[in-house]
């Protein structure tokens, strides 16, 4: 870890108090911007520049440079309380229709924050019965909402995603939690099953919300994390989401079902690591949370999942090497766990259909087309690297095969 992601780290510790950094000596303007741009990556921008601003060194800083991300911070934060208001009444709409959707993450965990809209939020994630999409579906877009995709059939997918006509609000309805037809993390709804009678409401912005009962959601952020980083990884944000969480509603966790169902997962070592990154750099106290003590008796080497987070971005995003590398990884997971043996190489170059058709809609309907999309998606791939030195294909081998590596350093695999 270099001397830029410290700070990065120490202005995001700082952060979740409402704090603000000691520092004294100056940064020179590539640090600052490497700084802010680490924070943009992993969209906490608001947060580190609240914790930087008022202090010596930002001081001593170009004020040009401070200036313009001065106005970026409050842009999103800005942005983020709209789209909040909006997402309020929408909830208020739904409710008065008899529609009582349960929200999850981003509203929820802003609401862990000292300055709430300051932990921006690209999407609102609600779950509804299936019996009650149509319904819901009816009144979303009534509401001057549309379907994002609209060659979706949206009766069958199990999440779909809509946007404001007018406005900048992004609602994904989840008819369930996880997609059912993934062979790695599929059956993670099983865990969830009856969890709209265990529903409690939170008070935000003066308003009530429904949402995840207090063991069901905090498992269900380590479920969310776990799934990223099966895939290409996840950021920082999604381990401040889970301390905070963990801090704040402790009391309420059922910790000796977290732990079983994370050992269900094979997750057990992977939280672990989370936790010793959250008391090592976020001020997380794993003892005042609750944490079991033999959870905390699972030492790991917490520093290759946080080199890992650093350079993922917010959602393993950091690279097209790092994205195409996912195929590996999942693979690798679903092949062990349901004991068979296969190239994980080839299927990176030739995913399952089930993966293709996020890209290549057209599969839904015709999945025989599978081999034209394969051919399509390789010669797009050759196109945009022709005449460059771009080596995405060798880089993607490279970071699956590393992050196979850190999947057995965390007994997710063997």
């Amino acid at each position: 870890m270099n001397e830029i992601q410290e700070k990065f780290l120490e202005a995001l510790r700082v952060s979740l108090k409402n704090g603000t950094v000691c520092w004294e000596e100056p940064l020179q303007p590539g640090q600052w911007r490497e700084l802010f741009g680490l924070a943009e990556t992993h969209h906490v921008l608001p947060l580190i520049y609240e914790a930087i601003y008022r202090s010596p060194a930002a001081g001593k800083a170009d004020p040009q440079l401070m200036t313009d991300y001065k106005w970026k911070a409050v842009q999103l934060i800005s942005l983020q309380a709209l789209k909040t208001e909006s997402f309020l009444c929408l909830m208020e709409c739904l409710n008065k229709q008899e529609i009582y959707p349960i929200t999850v993450k981003g509203l929820i965990c802003r609401n862990l924050y000292p300055k709430p809209d300051c932990r921006i939020s690209g999407d609102e994630d609600i779950l509804i019965p299936k019996e009650q999409f149509g319904k819901c579906h009816q009144v979303l877009t009534e509401s001057g909402l549309k379907v994002v995709d609209e060659s979706q059939d949206i009766e069958k997918e199990y999440e779909v995603s809509y946007t404001a006509k007018k406005g900048t609000l992004y609602i994904e309805l989840h008819k369930s939690l996880f997609p059912p037809e993934s062979n790695v993390y599929g059956d993670f709804n099983r865990f969830f099953e009856h969890a709209d009678e265990r529903c409690v409401e939170i008070e935000t912005e003066g308003r009530k919300v429904r949402t995840l009962g207090y063991t069901d959601h905090f498992f269900y952020l380590i479920c969310h994390a776990f799934k990223h980083f099966l895939h290409s990884g996840f950021g920082i944000r999604q381990v401040c989401d889970i301390i905070l969480y963990a801090s704040h509603y402790g009391s309420e966790i059922d910790w000796d079902r977290v732990l079983k169902q994370c050992r269900e997962i094979h997750g057990e070592y992977f939280t672990a690591a989370l936790f010793q990154i959250g008391e090592k750099y976020l001020d997380f106290h794993a003892d005042s949370a609750g944490v079991p003590k033999e959870w905390q008796a699972m030492k790991v080497d917490e520093t290759m999942m946080l080199e890992d987070l650093l350079s993922a971005g917010i959602y393993g995003y950091g690279s097209k090497s790092r994205m195409h590398s996912s195929n590996i990884t999942l693979n690798t997971a679903a092949d062990q766990w349901h004991g068979r043996h296969s190239s994980n190489i080839l299927k990176a170059f030739f995913p399952s259909a089930g993966e293709m058709e996020k890209k290549y809609p057209y599969l839904r309907k015709h999945k025989w087309l599978l081999p034209a999309a394969w051919i399509t998606r390789i010669g797009r791939y050759f196109r945009e690297t022709a005449g460059t030195s771009d080596q995405t294909a060798t880089e993607a081998l490279q970071i699956g095969k590393h992050r196979v590596e850190l999947m057995k350093t965390y007994r997710i695999i063997k």
